[in-house]
């Protein structure tokens, strides 16, 4: 697997999950850095900074609050967005160099349904909500993470968004274990 990235259209095309507009404009690296941020340093940093200031008896529920929020949240709403306004590489994943009227219909499904669990995530910063709120959208990143990891040949962007499903979808699966046990424990 090459490590190289490149810039040019092609690459934004066939990034994976969307965010194209932003690809085009900043290249491959914007990509990595913006799903970077989404699923990685920004739930991180929330975590520390509300456990610091705020305190917060839970670790497990504020770190699983942050990371649907942005994880889930932002990234998919995001991506659905890109999706739906056709500015989104994700047809190009479905294997064609000019998406047919199919592949483009799909993709905007697809976003629609990714606008409709990046609201949802949005929602983990009410209180209470941080495992109905996370649970459509973290089952959703860990399968298609799963089932791209079955993939042979990925360009390192779909590679990367493999990786961050995976994460993403594991810390939700790891709040609502979380939940589940304190609930039947509780009772």
């Amino acid at each position: 697997m090459t490590t190289s990235v490149t810039t040019d259209s092609t690459a934004a095309r066939s990034a994976p999950l969307g965010v194209g507009a932003f690809v085009e404009e900043t290249g491959a690296m914007g990509y990595f850095i913006l799903v970077s941020a989404q699923t990685i340093v920004l739930p991180i940093v929330c975590s520390v900074i509300e456990l610091a200031t705020v305190g917060g008896d839970d670790p497990v529920l504020v770190f699983g609050k942050w990371w649907v929020f942005w994880g889930v949240g932002t990234r998919l709403l995001v991506a659905g967005v890109a999706q739906i306004s056709g500015r989104a590489p994700t047809s190009a994943i479905l294997g064609a160099a000019q998406p047919s009227v199919q592949e483009k219909q799909l993709t905007r499904e697809l976003g629609s349904a990714n606008i409709g669990m990046g609201i949802a995530g949005l929602l983990a910063l009410v209180p209470g909500w941080e495992l109905p709120a996370g649970v459509a959208g973290g089952v959703f990143l860990l399968t298609a993470g799963a089932m791209h990891l079955a993939k042979k040949v990925k360009n390192p962007m779909e590679t990367f968004a493999t990786l961050t499903d995976l994460i993403v979808g594991g810390v939700v699966v790891v709040l609502g274990v979380d939940v589940v046990i304190r609930a039947i424990v509780a009772h």
